[in-house]
């Protein structure tokens, strides 16, 4: 089994003030997803965790809609999309309500996605960790150690310096820093994750740095590492396919520490 831990549902409709993931002006949304379902069939992945980053400001109205889009994908493809709930922290009650309603709708909602809202160490966000601990969903936190604020906006990265306060402040909650092949310092994330036993990296985004993957497998080891794309999906499956590491250890990294991590193995 194969699980991309790190996948994306088009945002449906024209976007309010633009955001990534957005489709192209009159493009046929379902039909785009399709080919992404189609590729993963190609490339011999089984299920595609996905989100819905949706246009900004990510009102409860938005995030609700994007949200509903993931549960509608996961009729039209059963057992195949399973879901991060996308939630913006900077509304908080009905960020909660949200995380409940859409782990109430199926099972295969399997976790809360974070992303550039607010960094994650900031106090906002501790009542939605909170309420992942409780509903027993992973954390993926948009990650990656940059020097340049990207798309005029602040708080697009925590860093995994930002992670790991919030590891020791929740070391029950299961957190995932993403792509580490995304951009930024990448040395610095493995050596800083290192020392926090309840965060997991993933190996997705489009960056090949040559020594990335040994370093992650150096510093954290096969069973804190997880199989991801982000879309970049030919990157993805190169990068699986060259781990320096043993078929025991791959199979961890493609399905098994996920599956733990979702309490499924």
């Amino acid at each position: 089994m194969l699980i991309d831990s790190h996948a994306h549902i088009k945002y449906p409709g024209p976007a309010v003030g633009g955001g990534p993931g957005e489709p192209p002006p009159g493009s046929d949304e379902w039909a785009m997803d399709q080919a992404y379902v189609d590729a993963a069939d190609v490339l011999g992945i089984d299920v595609l965790v996905c989100s819905c980053l949706t246009p900004k400001p990510a009102t409860p109205e938005i995030f609700r809609t994007g949200n509903d889009r993931v549960l509608e994908a996961m009729e039209m493809w059963p057992g195949r999309i399973w879901m991060h709930t996308y939630v913006n922290p900077g509304h908080m009650r009905e960020a909660i309500a949200e995380l409940g309603r859409t782990r109430a709708a199926h099972d295969d909602v399997v976790g809360c996605k974070l992303y550039d809202d607010h960094v994650c160490s900031d106090p906002v966000c501790y009542p939605i960790v909170e309420k992942c601990i409780e509903l027993g969903l992973v954390i993926v936190i948009n990650q990656g150690h940059g020097t340049d604020m990207l798309f005029n906006k602040p708080h697009h990265r925590s860093d995994a310096g930002d992670i790991a306060d919030l590891a020791r402040r929740y070391p029950q909650a299961k957190l995932i820093a993403d792509h580490i092949g995304g951009g930024g310092d990448w040395e610095w994330t493995c050596k800083t994750l290192a020392e926090v036993p309840n965060v997991y990296n993933e190996i997705s985004g489009s960056g090949v740095d040559e020594g990335m993957l040994e370093m992650q497998l150096e510093y954290l080891g096969a069973e804190r590492l997880l199989f991801a794309c982000d879309m970049s999906m030919c990157a993805g499956m190169g990068k699986f396919d060259a781990l320096p590491c043993s078929e025991e250890e791959k199979q961890k990294i493609g399905s098994d520490n996920f599956l733990r991590l979702c309490g499924r193995l």
